[in-house]
């Protein structure tokens, strides 16, 4: 079966309207900018004061967004009905991701205009944020496909918020306590490395090992997120 761009544009305008309705979900989209309102006030902020504002958008807005909209599918039991229609796969994860990486491109832009972040090398920070967003895309989706209903899914990935959104408060921690060590490799601190390294002076060469990380990261998500994709399509 040939990918279909019309029906992937035909979820998007669904899940896209079904989104303006539901201003729970929607309204997640404020915390970030909240957070970067009052950042912003500061003056002399680092790249880590600014990344904190990033990866709490790709933790909330990302991960958050894409995960409600997934089980919101599965509580009004239309993700069954996708599921046997003519969509493939690809075309039902692409139109509903689509919804989430609009959002948070449009969001993160507006977080780095109320911040003032202006990266030394914009080309290869953009390219860091969209590769890290594939892969809280792909968790939201998974952490949605395990979740029965829209409140169920906003308490599962509370721990994800936490992880992802706060991650770098515990790595001055990891000298200490060896086992925290693994947060070094987390997609959001490698995020974080990147961003220094850049504002340091080093090219996209220097920081290959970095993206190496998170695109790592991005297709271990999006195996285990067909997997469960697959399982529930048989289940059901």
């Amino acid at each position: 079966m040939t990918f279909s761009m019309k029906r992937v544009m035909a979820i998007f305008q669904k899940d896209m309207k079904d989104l303006y309705k539901n201003m729970y979900v929607s309204s997640t989209i404020l915390m970030p900018l909240i957070f970067a309102f009052f950042y912003g006030r500061m003056d002399d902020l680092t790249v880590e004061v600014h990344f904190v504002v990033i990866n709490l958008t790709l933790a909330i807005v990302t991960a958050f967004l894409q995960c409600s909209i997934i089980a919101e599918e599965k509580e009004k039991n239309t993700l069954r009905g996708l599921m046997l229609s003519p969509a493939t796969i690809p075309e039902i994860l692409g139109g509903k991701s689509l919804v989430t990486f609009i959002l948070t491109a449009i969001t993160i832009i507006l977080c780095t205009m109320l911040t003032g972040y202006e990266p030394t090398n914009i080309g290869i920070i953009a390219i860091a944020i969209v590769i890290s967003s594939l892969f809280y895309i792909a968790l939201g989706t998974l952490m949605g496909l395990i979740s029965r209903t829209v409140i169920e899914a906003s308490v599962l990935i509370l721990p994800v918020m936490f992880i992802f959104g706060f991650g770098s408060m515990f790595v001055p921690f990891a000298e200490q306590y060896p086992i925290l060590s693994v947060i070094d490799y987390l997609p959001n601190i490698q995020l974080v490395e990147l961003a220094a390294a850049v504002e340091a002076g080093s090219g996209f060469g220097d920081v290959l090992g970095n993206l190496g990380i998170i695109v790592a990261w991005v297709i271990i998500g999006m195996i285990a997120t067909v997997i469960v994709f697959k399982k529930r399509e048989l289940d059901e």
